[in-house]
């Protein structure tokens, strides 16, 4: 109501009108406010109305926003998940068909059309294989890796090629992690990657290598910032170096504060080489008596990552004039001539896979790209990648093929030995013998007895014989153990450790004989005297698997060499379904028995491996489940708390309105009154 201050005892009517309409407006102001929370429910409309709840629902609202996220994250990985169960569900369906018709057909009853006819079945079976192993789901490819936009499997050359990359996408489940709505490895996709770099290729810098492919100094990379630089002991010389890229701007910038110094001292610390670069380090042409020491400012690395200093600074002189390895990374861009585990010229390697061969010219190849261009334009399905340590290189197959489409990567005589200066040969001295024959490893005897005696007879645990050509057809008997069989060099070691007490015991010179692994094609090779009129042959011994696994019960003879090269146990196949499928499809057409069991041991260890990745499924959707059941109980807290702080109580919401519009009446009814008389009433 306008009520005028007691201490005003008379007052100018004008003072009474501001006074009343003030009361007024205020009681309408109230009347608004109290009208608008029972029309929208809310009790805290603005900033103003109440700043420490305003601010509390902020951010309530704020949670709730990426909860709704969240939640649409999860319902979009429920519907991948679900789908990638089915894709596993339908594939172990056909695996385990074509595990049966394996079982079936492995035994003496079925007869070489039964077996044919099965082998059309079979290849139905690829075909539904080839839709499931495309299916898409909400985020595309379901098999598909981290590219899911393009189907991951094609047919190639009578193969299936898996063109997917990457782990797989990943949906954010909040403070859970996330889980893989598409996956990319699989049974059903997979590449071999066994063709490792064996090398380590040991870049050195260039000018254009960047500082982010730098470990450095430290091995944690090269942090660009300011360093100083001391000259003979004289001020510090600040040089910038955070807008730096390669080691080559690095190198420039430090030459150019250096000799900035000198024009400005008149003094000389630098040769004309200045900064420049020697194998993975810097080098500077420090003059006779001069030194330059290097540091970091305050808490900076830049000096230590780049091998210029250390916990205790050191100086560069002209006896030491190096820093420290800065150990560049393997990039796409480095040049081979910086390639210091290279020694000489790049000659022609030969890549085997599908069934042809290629001759890789890589003589003319100035970068890294150009030699994978060059391996990878072959078209045999074959990919170049820099492994993960940024040492070497590796050579994946990515098509999964029968046994006689597999890859291996040859030498060829009088290349340099290209491949193994690459590391990529994939028969080579140190490959493990467990790699060989898909991993089956080479079966020895070891520890047979003798039924009569029931001591171990060293005669019974012989696994080979190999006969030469002499006149007197010398035969030298072979016994492997598993400790020989470590490596390829291991097991050579072995058979020739055996071989020389018997060439002495037969009358014949230690050279007569000899096994290596020779420069061409791979697989073991038995050199012999070329001087002795027949060729060499490799038997078998008390049903030993060993000289079938090590590739010598098959070869070709070079009588011009006296040469037995035996056929190469390590080539490299992708290991997935379809590859074993193609196995079994076409040891039914070829009626080989033998092959049929494989691939049905093959298409078993297959159909584990969907039910574990279906199982890995099945949690993944227990924990989208476990994380929906999170949210929703984190969304109706939330709820619950910004309700009690914004929404209005319409009781107390009425009763305020009621009051309002009572002293909103009773403040114009006293304005009223008040100006009913003025001073002219009393004249």
């Amino acid at each position: 109501m306008a009520v005028i201050p007691a201490n005003l005892a008379r007052v100018p009517n004008a003072l009474v009108s501001r006074l009343s309409l003030a009361n007024i407006a205020r009681g309408q102001v109230d009347l608004l406010r109290v009208q608008e929370q029972i029309a929208t429910g809310r009790s805290v409309l603005r900033v103003s109305d109440d700043p420490v709840k305003a601010a509390t629902i902020a951010a309530l609202d704020h949670r709730l926003e990426q909860s709704a996220q969240r939640s649409r994250n999860l319902s979009h990985a429920r519907a991948a998940l679900s789908e990638l169960d089915r894709a596993f569900d339908d594939a172990s369906g056909i695996a385990l068909d074509a595990k049966d018709i394996a079982a079936s057909m492995a035994g003496l009853g079925p007869s070489a059309s039964d077996r044919a006819s099965q082998s059309v079945i079979v290849q139905q079976m690829l075909n539904g294989l080839l839709g499931i192993a495309n299916r898409t789901g909400v985020a595309g490819h379901v098999f598909g890796g981290s590219t899911p936009g393009r189907p991951p499997v094609e047919e190639f050359r009578g193969g299936f090629r898996f063109r997917a990359t990457g782990p797989g996408l990943v949906t954010d489940l909040g403070e859970g992690g996330g889980v893989p709505i598409t996956m990319g490895q699989s049974p059903l996709g997979a590449t071999s990657a066994r063709v490792r770099g064996t090398v380590d290729l040991e870049p050195d810098l260039t000018p254009d290598t960047r500082l982010a492919d730098l470990n450095g100094a430290r091995a944690l990379g090269v942090t660009p910032g300011t360093i100083e630089v001391s000259l003979s002991g004289g001020v510090r010389v600040s040089v910038d170096l955070s807008a730096a890229d390669s080691i080559g701007d690095v190198a420039r910038a430090i030459e150019a504060a250096v000799r900035a110094y000198e024009s400005d001292q008149g003094v000389t610390i630098l040769g004309p080489g200045g900064v420049s670069i020697a194998g993975a380090a810097l080098t500077f042409d420090v003059l006779p008596g001069e030194n330059l020491q290097f540091f970091d400012l305050g808490t900076g690395v830049t000096a230590k990552d780049l091998g210029l200093t250390a916990a205790t600074p050191f100086s560069i002189t002209q006896a030491s004039p190096n820093g420290s390895p800065l150990d560049p990374k393997l990039t796409w861009r480095t040049p081979v001539s910086a390639l210091a585990g290279v020694i000489g010229a790049l000659g022609s390697i030969r890549v085997n896979n599908l069934g042809a061969t290629a001759v890789v010219d890589l003589s003319g190849a100035q970068t890294l790209q150009d030699l994978k261009n060059l391996i990878e334009g072959t078209n045999l399905g074959v990919r170049v990648v820099i492994n993960d340590d940024g040492t070497g290189i590796d050579v994946l197959n990515e098509v999964a093929g029968t046994r006689s489409m597999a890859m291996s990567i040859e030498e060829i005589p009088g290349q340099n030995s290209t491949a193994s200066r690459l590391g990529i040969r994939s028969f080579y001295a140190g490959t493990r013998i467990a790699d060989l024959n898909e991993g089956r490893g080479v079966r020895v005897l070891s520890g047979v007895t003798n039924p009569t005696t029931g001591l171990e007879d060293p005669a019974l645990n012989r696994d080979f014989e190999i006969v030469l050509g002499d006149a007197a057809g010398t035969r030298i008997s072979i016994d492997l153990r598993p400790a020989h069989l470590t490596t390829a060099q291991g097991v050579l070691d072995a058979i020739n450790a055996q071989i020389l007490p018997q060439l002495t015991a037969a009358g014949l010179a230690p050279g007569d004989l000899t096994v290596m692994l020779g420069d061409g094609g791979n697989g073991l090779r038995l050199v012999q005297n070329p001087a002795f009129p027949g060729p060499i042959r490799v038997e078998q011994m008390n049903n030993s698997h060993a000289a079938r696994d090590l590739g010598l019960l098959e070869g070709t003879y070079v009588t011009a060499t006296g040469t037995f090269e035996g056929k190469d146990p390590a080539k490299v196949r992708v290991d997935n379904l379809f590859s074993h499928l193609l196995d079994l499809r076409e040891s039914l057409s070829a009626n080989d028995t033998t092959g049929i069991t494989f691939a049905g041991e093959g298409i078993e260890g297959m159909t584990a491996l969907l039910a574990e990745r279906r199982g890995l499924v099945g949690g993944y959707a227990r924990r989208v489940d476990f994380a929906d059941e999170l949210e929703l109980d984190r969304v109706n807290l939330d709820e619950q708390i910004r309700s009690e702080l914004r929404d209005a109580d319409f009781t107390t919401a009425a009763v305020r309105m009621n009051q309002v519009q009572l002293q909103l009446t009773a403040a114009l009814q006293v304005t009223a009154q008040s100006q009913a008389r003025t001073l002219l009433d009393y004249l």
